[in-house]
C-alpha cells in the first residue's frame, strides 16, 4: 500500500469513526447470530474461540481494580484458556470485592455495549473500541501465549477494519457482540461444574465466586447464580441488535411501538 493510499484509508476511517454507517440486512444480523451460536455450542469450537472470553474475563479484572484504586501488576492467559489477573492492595475490602466480581460479567456486559453501538450504526467505532480495549490488555500480559493471543485477535479486528468492505466489517461486528453476548453463560455453568469437582479435594477452590464467598460471607453459589443473572440479563438486552438495527421489532426490549402491516385490499 502506498503512503497517499495510506494515508487515505486513515482518513476514512477517522471520518466514520465520528459517522453513522448504514445498517446491514436483517439476514446478516441473523447468519452471524447463528454462527455465534455454533462458535459457543460446539466444543471443538469453543476450546479454541474461549480465549476471546478470557481476555474480556482478564481484562474485567484489570480495568476494575484500576478503577477502584489498586495496582495493576500483570496478566497472564495459559493455553487452556485460563488466565490470571494480579493487582496489589488490600487483600478486603470493597475495591478487592468489586475486582473479584467484575470477570465473569465483563464478557456479556462488553457485548452488549457492542450491541449498543451497533444499535446505532457506530460499527467503524465498535471496532476501534475493540482495538483500543485489546491494545490496553496487551500492554499488562506478561507471558509469550497472552501476547500472542491479544497481539493476534487485535491484528485481526484490526485487518477487517482497514481491509474489509463494509458487509465485511458489519458481519465481522456483529459476529464479534452476539459471540460475547451468547458467551456470557457457558463459562458460568463451566465455574460451576468446576466448583462440583472440586469439593471433595484436600484443597479448597480458589475460583471468583469461592474468593467473593470468602471476602462477603455470602455463600459461592448464589455468586455463581448473580454472574448467570447478569450474563442472561446482557443477552436478553442484546435483541438490540435485532429490534434497532435489523428492523426486526421488539417492543418489550425496544420501546418501540409496533405497528402491524396493512393487509391489501381487493
Amino acid at each position: 500500500m502506498q503512503t497517499a493510499e495510506f494515508v487515505e484509508r486513515g482518513a476514512s476511517i477517522a471520518d466514520r469513526l465520528t459517522t453513522t454507517q448504514a445498517a446491514p440486512p436483517w439476514w446478516l444480523v441473523l447468519a452471524t447470530a447463528v454462527a455465534a451460536l455454533i462458535l459457543v455450542g460446539y466444543s471443538p469450537l469453543w476450546r479454541i474461540t474461549r480465549n476471546v472470553v478470557t481476555i474480556a474475563h482478564e481484562g474485567g479484572h484489570a480495568l476494575t481494580a484500576l478503577l477502584t484504586g489498586r495496582r495493576l501488576n500483570s496478566i497472564t492467559l495459559h493455553s487452556d484458556t485460563s488466565g490470571l489477573t494480579v493487582s496489589s492492595g488490600k487483600p478486603y475490602g470493597l475495591g478487592m470485592i468489586l475486582t473479584a466480581m467484575a470477570g465473569y460479567p465483563s464478557p456479556p456486559l462488553l457485548g452488549l455495549g457492542f450491541a449498543a453501538l451497533l444499535g446505532a450504526n457506530r460499527i467503524t467505532l465498535m471496532l476501534w473500541t475493540a482495538i483500543a480495549l485489546l491494545a490496553a490488555v496487551l500492554i499488562k500480559v506478561r507471558n509469550i501465549y497472552g501476547l500472542l493471543t491479544v497481539f493476534g485477535l487485535g491484528a485481526i479486528v484490526f485487518a477487517v477494519s482497514w481491509f474489509g468492505t463494509d458487509t465485511v466489517q458489519a458481519g465481522f461486528a456483529y459476529l464479534g457482540a452476539w459471540f460475547l453476548l451468547l458467551a456470557g453463560t457457558r463459562p458460568v455453568i463451566e465455574l460451576q461444574r468446576g466448583r462440583v469437582r472440586r469439593w471433595n479435594m484436600p484443597r479448597g477452590a480458589d475460583s471468583d465466586a469461592d474468593q467473593l464467598a470468602r471476602l462477603t460471607h455470602i455463600p459461592a453459589l448464589l455468586w455463581v447464580f448473580v454472574f448467570g443473572a447478569i450474563a442472561v440479563a446482557a443477552l436478553v438486552g442484546g435483541a438490540l441488535l435485532l429490534s434497532e438495527a435489523a428492523g426486526v421489532c421488539i417492543p418489550n426490549v425496544s420501546g418501540a411501538e409496533c405497528t402491524t402491516p396493512a393487509l391489501p385490499t381487493r
